[in-house]
């Protein structure tokens, strides 16, 4: 019996190491786009080499799980991921019990390292969402929808009550994305948003005061200019004073005058701003916008539903922390602690990120093998 399974797990091992499988194009945007972030990150740490050591430390462990999980063929994530989906939720439960964190209960130590169960969710979500929804008839009916809803509350609900409300929206955004793909019609996503845009009342109730007074904040920041202003304020004035064309990398002010907080992390974007300008920020939108438009193509050509409700998923909550975190620093959405994708300094997310890439790589790898 021994022997069969360690023959079993030889062969499984040498059919992931022998399929070659990574997308050139989508590989490719990824490294430059991690590159400009090292570059940013060391002018906004004020040249500190451990900051940018530590980041890259995670792109390359991110890298590795890339590699590992293109490697992995999407029929074998889809059987693995009620399995990984559960694991991940149930670290929710065991951080709401022993996690520690500046503020919020977002964290386990692990002793050597830190480290974040939500991010898990940012990709265990959308794959549950999908393996729910592979084998059903589609368009989903009501049942179905509600189903998979239970599946996006229970984790993010856990995820808001750490309280980390930014990390749950884009968790239930993540799965969101999947129901949404799946060809639910038109009038049924209008009626959940005015059901849900009803209950905004209701929720504020239930919302933290920071996290109310973040709302207040973007309605009116020059209220309290000194204090819960002071973030969008200097943020805009360094998007600003960039100009057309920047004041040069290492050259930017606000940040190295210390006016600009969270200037390494949630505000990185407006570093980036103030010392590229205009034209930096468009061409780092339109370096965003073709590993988006790349995601979208891949689902566009995956072979089963899973697959092509997984990578589409995967697309579009891209794009969101990008829309976010750019909204976030111009002063247009609330500040919610959304970094800017492998550009803000901390955490996992390059790691879940490009682990989420590779789950892309390997669908398309899937397509490539069947053409």
């Amino acid at each position: 019996m021994i022997g069969m399974l360690y023959a079993r797990m030889r062969r499984f091992i040498r059919r992931i190491l022998t399929r070659p499988r990574i997308d050139l194009p989508l590989a490719t945007g990824l490294l430059m786009l991690a590159t400009v972030g090292l570059v940013t990150l060391y002018s906004a740490g004020g040249g500190d080499l451990g900051l940018v050591g530590g980041q890259a430390a995670r792109f390359v462990l991110g890298a590795a799980l890339l590699l590992l999980i293109s490697r992995i063929p999407p029929t074998v994530l889809r059987s693995w991921t009620p399995w990984l989906y559960a694991g991940s939720t149930a670290l929710l439960v065991v951080v709401a019990i022993l996690g520690e964190g500046r503020g919020a209960d977002r964290w386990l130590d692990l002793g050597f390292m830190r480290f974040q169960p939500s991010e898990l969710l940012k990709l265990t979500m959308p794959m549950m969402a999908a393996w729910y929804l592979h084998p059903r008839q589609l368009p989903p009916s009501w049942k179905d929808m509600a189903v998979v809803g239970l599946l996006i509350a229970v984790p993010a609900g856990l995820i808001a009550k750490q309280p980390d409300l930014g990390t749950a929206l884009l968790v239930a955004g993540a799965g969101a994305f999947a129901l949404f793909l799946s060809g639910v019609a038109w009038w049924r996503i209008g009626l959940l948003v005015g059901i849900a845009a009803s209950m905004v009342p209701v929720g504020w109730h239930f919302m933290h005061q920071y996290q109310r007074d973040r709302v207040l904040t973007l309605l009116n920041p020059e209220a309290d200019p000194l204090g819960n202003g002071w973030h969008i304020i200097q943020s805009q004035i360094a998007v600003g004073s960039g100009g057309i064309f920047g004041k040069g990398w290492l050259h930017g002010t606000q940040s190295r005058l210390d006016f600009l907080p969270e200037h390494t992390t949630d505000f990185i974007f407006a570093v980036f701003s103030e010392e590229f300008g205009l034209v930096g920020v468009v061409g780092l939108l339109a370096l965003y916008a073709f590993i988006i438009g790349r995601c979208l193509w891949i689902a566009m050509e995956a072979r089963d539903t899973y697959s092509r409700l997984l990578a589409g998923a995967i697309a579009m909550s891209f794009f969101v922390y990008v829309f976010v975190n750019g909204g976030m620093i111009a002063g247009m959405l609330p500040v919610v602690g959304v970094p800017l994708p492998f550009v803000s300094y901390g955490g996992t997310s390059a790691v879940s990120l490009l682990s989420g890439f590779g789950v892309l790589m390997s669908i398309h790898a899937n397509r490539k093998m069947h053409d």
